[in-house]
C-alpha cells in the first residue's frame, strides 16, 4: 500500500453515501407502485400521479425485505425489443449519473484546495434538488406534448440543455477552477441547475420504464437504474479522479512522468456533452413512445399536491416527519467532515478511492442481512440499535483524525483502521436505511402507496441533506488559526481559511491551529444527537412502530384534521 502524502484534493464521500441511499430508496418505493397498479380498484387509481412511479425491484428481493402482497413480476425471458429498451434505460440513467458524480464527488475534491469548509457548504446546496424532486414531479407528470410523447417531452429538451451546458462548462471550467479564489456562487448555480434537470429527467425516465418494457420484464427496470446511475456516478467520481491524478497516471500509464493526469476535466465534460447530443438525436429520430392512456391522466396537479398535504396532516405523521428530519444530526459532522479532515492531514486521494471500493461490496452484503433483521414485527428495532452504533462511530471518527501520523506517512495498520471504521460505520448506516425502508412499506396506504413512499423518502433524504450546509459553515466559524508570521502591516494573519493558509505559506510562515472547528462541531452534534435520541427520537419511534397500519391510512385524515 502506498504511503500517503499531503494532497490538495478533498473528498465529499458523505454525499456519495447520501446518493446511494437515495438510489436504493427509490428502488424500494416501486414496490408500493406495483401493489397499487395490480391490486387496487380502478377508481382508486385516479389518486395516483406518475411521480409515484419509481423503479421496479425483483419480487425475491421484496420478499427478503419483508414486503407483502407483491404480485408476480418475474420475467419470462427477454425478447430483442425489451433487451434493447433495457439498454436504452441503462444509457439514460448513466447520463443522469454523470452530473451527479461531478457535483457530489469530483468538484468538491477539486475545489477544496481553494475553498473553505463554509464555501464547500454553499456548494453542497447544489445537491438539494435530488432529494426534493417530489416537489415538482407532479408537474412533470401532468405537462407534456402528445405529439412528442409523455416522457420524451421532458427527456429530449433536458438532455439538449445538459449537452449545451456541459460543452460550455468544458470550455470554461479550467478558468473557473484555476482562479486563486473560484466563484463558489457561480459554480453552485451551475451545478444546482444540472442536478435539478438531472432529477427532473429521473422522474420522466422512471415513468417511461414502466411502459417501455413489457409486463413480464418490468423487474429489469430497477436493474437498469442501478447499473446506469451507479456507473455514471463512479465514472464521474472515482474513475475520473483517478485518471485526472498525475500520480496515478504516471504510475500506471506512463513511462515518462508528467505533471498532468491523462484525463482533464475539460475533455471529460466535452466528451459527455457530445454523448448527450448523440443519445438525444437517437430519441428524436429513431425511438418512438407509445402514448399509453391511463387513470393517471385524470389526476390533476392540484389533486396530487392535495394528496401529499393530506398525508402530512395526520398527527402521528407529523411526529414521524420530525423524527426523520432530526435523526441524522448526531453523526452528520462525522459523515460530512471526517474524511475531509483526514485528507487535509495528508491521507491521499488514491487511498481514499481504495477505501471506497473496498466498502462498496460490504454495503451490498450488509443490505441483504439488514433486510432479514428488519422483517419482524418491530422493523425499527434494528434502526435504533444502528443509531447507537452511528453515534459511537462519530466519536471513533474523531479519534481516528486525532491519531493521524504526525509525519503524514500512513502505515498499513492505520490504513486498516480507517477501512475497518469505514466498513462498520457503513454497516450501521445500511441497517438504518433498510430498517426505515421496511417500516415505510409497512405503513404506506396501498391506495396511494407510491405517494406515501416517495413522500417519506423525501423527508428521510432531506434529513441528511439540510444539516450539511450548517455543519460545514460551523467548522469554519469555530476554527481559530493564526500564522506564525505577521503581514507587512504587522497584523496577525488569520489562516483558518484556505486563502489565509496560502498567504501564510507565501510569507514562509506556519499556520498554527489554536482551535479546530471540526472537533467542536463533532462534539456538539454528537451530544445534540444523543439528547435527541433519548428525549425525543426513541420514545416516538417506540410508539409509532406499535401503531396499526390502518392508523396510517389516508381515510383517517378527516377525523384527525385540525
Amino acid at each position: 500500500m502506498p504511503s500517503s502524502k499531503s494532497s490538495e484534493f478533498e473528498p465529499h464521500t458523505s454525499d456519495q453515501t447520501l446518493f446511494q441511499r437515495d438510489l436504493s430508496q427509490k428502488q424500494n418505493n416501486i414496490s408500493s407502485k406495483i401493489k397499487e397498479t395490480n391490486s387496487i380498484p380502478a377508481s382508486s387509481e385516479t389518486m395516483l400521479g406518475n411521480y409515484q412511479k419509481q423503479e421496479l425491484i425483483e419480487e425475491d428481493n421484496l420478499k427478503e425485505m419483508g414486503y407483502k402482497n407483491t404480485p408476480n413480476v418475474k420475467s419470462q425471458g427477454l425478447n430483442t425489443k425489451d433487451a434493447w429498451n433495457i439498454t436504452l434505460l441503462v444509457i439514460l440513467y448513466l447520463l443522469q449519473g454523470i452530473p451527479i458524480g461531478l457535483a457530489f464527488g469530483s468538484i468538491p475534491f477539486l475545489l477544496k484546495s481553494k475553498l473553505t469548509y463554509g464555501e464547500l457548504g454553499i456548494f453542497s446546496l447544489a445537491s438539494y434538488p435530488y432529494s426534493l424532486k417530489l416537489l415538482w414531479s407532479p408537474i412533470v407528470d401532468a405537462t407534456f406534448s402528445k405529439k412528442i410523447g409523455r416522457r420524451k417531452s421532458w427527456i429530449i429538451p433536458i438532455q439538449l440543455f445538459m449537452g449545451v451546458v456541459f460543452f460550455w462548462l468544458g470550455n470554461n471550467i479550467d478558468d473557473m477552477l484555476t482562479r486563486r479564489a473560484p466563484n463558489v456562487y457561480v459554480l453552485t448555480i451551475i451545478f444546482f441547475s444540472l442536478i435539478f434537470f438531472s432529477a427532473t429527467q429521473d422522474v420522466a425516465v422512471d415513468g417511461w420504464a414502466l411502459t417501455l418494457l413489457s409486463k413480464d420484464n418490468l423487474s429489469y427496470a430497477s436493474t437498469a437504474q442501478t447499473i446506469g446511475i451507479n456507473t455514471g456516478y463512479f465514472l464521474s467520481f472515482t474513475v475520473f479522479l483517478a485518471f485526472n491524478s498525475e500520480d496515478f497516471s504516471n504510475k500506471y500509464f506512463r513511462s515518462e512522468p508528467s505533471e498532468y493526469g491523462i484525463l482533464s476535466l475539460k475533455d471529460y465534460l466535452i466528451f459527455w456533452s457530445f454523448m448527450y447530443f448523440v443519445i438525444t438525436a437517437y430519441l428524436i429520430f429513431w425511438q418512438s413512445e407509445e402514448n399509453v392512456q391511463s387513470h393517471e391522466d385524470e389526476m390533476g396537479v392540484k389533486s396530487t399536491y392535495q394528496t401529499i398535504w393530506n398525508i402530512c396532516k395526520m398527527p402521528h405523521m407529523r411526529k414521524f416527519i420530525a423524527v426523520l428530519l432530526v435523526s441524522k444530526i448526531g453523526f452528520i459532522a462525522n459523515e460530512a467532515v471526517t474524511a475531509l479532515k483526514l485528507l487535509e492531514k495528508g491521507f491521499s486521494k488514491e487511498d481514499l478511492a481504495l477505501s471506497v471500493m473496498i466498502d462498496f461490496p460490504f454495503q451490498i452484503i450488509f443490505g441483504y442481512y439488514a433486510a432479514k433483521w428488519s422483517s419482524g414485527p418491530q422493523p425499527l428495532k434494528p434502526w435504533l440499535y444502528a443509531f447507537y452504533g452511528r453515534l459511537l462511530f462519530a466519536v471513533v471518527g474523531m479519534l481516528v483524525v486525532i491519531s493521524f501520523p504526525v509525519d503524514g506517512v500512513v502505515s498499513t495498520s492505520y490504513f486498516v483502521l480507517i477501512i475497518t471504521t469505514t466498513v462498520l460505520s457503513s454497516f450501521a448506516s445500511t441497517v438504518q436505511f433498510v430498517s426505515i425502508s421496511a417500516f415505510f412499506t409497512t405503513i404506506a396506504d396501498p391506495v396511494i402507496g407510491g405517494t406515501y413512499m416517495t413522500l417519506l423518502a423525501t423527508f428521510s433524504n432531506f434529513g441528511g441533506t439540510w444539516p450539511r450546509f450548517f455543519v460545514l459553515e460551523a467548522v469554519d466559524k469555530f476554527t481559530d488559526a493564526t500564522c506564525s508570521v505577521k503581514n507587512n502591516l504587522g497584523e496577525v494573519i488569520d489562516c483558518a481559511s484556505e486563502h489565509g493558509k496560502n498567504i501564510c505559506t507565501e510569507l514562509n510562515g506556519q499556520c498554527n491551529i489554536n482551535q479546530d472547528g471540526y472537533y467542536v462541531v463533532s462534539v456538539v452534534t454528537v451530544v445534540l444527537g444523543t439528547l435527541l435520541l433519548f428525549t425525543f427520537i426513541r420514545p416516538q419511534i417506540k410508539v409509532l412502530q406499535q401503531l396499526s397500519p390502518s392508523k396510517w391510512s389516508l381515510k383517517n385524515v378527516s377525523r384527525h384534521s385540525d
